[in-house]
């Protein structure tokens, strides 16, 4: 058997596994904390696996199952061992309960023959906006300094009428649950849909984007995805969850459902380049925008609800940025390791 298809399907499988262990929590964290206790995890797995086929079969339909995220990557003829190397080093970083962006994890890997062979000139590319590695990082920057700065905003407002009220009264089973149970899933439907659209390229850029896929290969691949989602579920989401579990009343149905869809939009300005400040196709770390938004609204709701900020606050903030900012600096070096020994 060619070697080179054992990596690209080996690599497709632990990408997926990686790619949806660790950015499980992004889309369906608030998802699962809300409703574990409430609805059974097969019924969840269902619902995110609906949603999940349809962005697939989408894309299929239009040979763009990477919906436009892979347009400036160049294919690999043949794809060699170390390619195995990023989903392998993400899996362990998951497992220990790190979120970090596969988007560089994953994806700089394959941006070898943009990045120069000499060590000054590769770390050059980390501040320059106009390569492809150092576009990426720019506009990753960018989603969480906007997502940070909405959460503050968006929270500030809105917390004295939501989520305060949220703390003091727990929500009525009967209609008033039946009625936030349809917005939040409505609110994640979109939100995990937005997802799929930015980091399915993190995962069929190992089948060269998906889109030559035989009806028999695309179906082993949605089998691979569906299957290992459902073992998400099944487990809780593991340890990388508790980034979710640990911030202000996450686990409210009507609380979880204004994050996925402040979250949800923020992706949608990105994917369509609705500001005009990056490029809409260029992919971007959504870890990074997630936990922006995460820190922002901890930062809001913190501020109007004890009227200060206090030590533990800013220290849950800076602890998971820099358990991002990590992951960034493991797959810089990743790649540039790769690429001197490769070159």
């Amino acid at each position: 058997m060619d070697l080179s298809m054992v990596v690209m399907w080996l690599g497709f499988a632990l990408a997926s596994y990686s790619v949806v262990g660790n950015d499980v929590i992004q889309t369906l964290g608030t998802f699962l904390t809300s409703n574990e206790n409430k609805v059974k995890w097969y019924i969840l797995w269902a619902f995110a696996a609906t949603v999940m086929m349809a962005a697939l079969l989408n894309g299929w339909w239009q040979n763009d199952i990477d919906y436009g995220r892979l347009d400036k990557f160049t294919m690999p003829e043949v794809y060699h061992w170390y390619y195995l190397l990023p989903p392998i080093v993400l899996l362990a970083i998951t497992r220990s309960g790190i979120p970090v962006s596969t988007t560089f994890m994953i994806l700089t890997l394959f941006s070898l023959d943009k990045i120069p062979g000499e060590l000054p000139a590769m770390v050059a590319t980390v501040f320059d906006s106009e390569a492809k590695l150092g576009g990426m990082i720019q506009k990753s920057l960018m989603g969480y300094l906007i997502a940070f700065l909405s959460g503050i905003v968006f929270y500030v407002a809105i917390t004295k009428f939501t989520e305060k009220r949220f703390l003091e009264n727990p929500i009525k089973e009967g209609t008033e649950r039946m009625i936030w149970t349809i917005l939040q899933w409505s609110a994640t439907a979109f939100l995990w849909f937005q997802w799929l659209t930015q980091d399915l390229a993190n995962i069929y850029i190992y089948l060269k984007g998906g889109n030559d896929l035989n009806v028999l290969e695309f179906t082993i691949s949605i089998l691979i995805l569906v299957g290992l989602l459902g073992y998400i579920f099944y487990s809780k989401g593991g340890k990388v969850q508790d980034v979710v579990r640990v911030k202000t009343n996450t686990a409210d149905i009507r609380a979880a459902t204004f994050i996925d869809f402040i979250y949800g939009i923020i992706l949608y300005i990105f994917k369509y380049n609705s500001l005009g400040l990056f490029e809409g196709k260029l992919p971007m770390s959504t870890t990074w925008v997630f936990i922006g938004l995460l820190a922002g609204r901890e930062l809001g709701i913190r501020l109007l609800l004890d009227g200060k900020l206090r030590k533990d606050t800013f220290r849950m903030v800076f602890s998971d940025l820099a358990k991002v900012f990590f992951g960034l600096v493991v797959s810089v070096v990743l790649v540039f390791i790769i690429k001197l020994l490769s070159a």
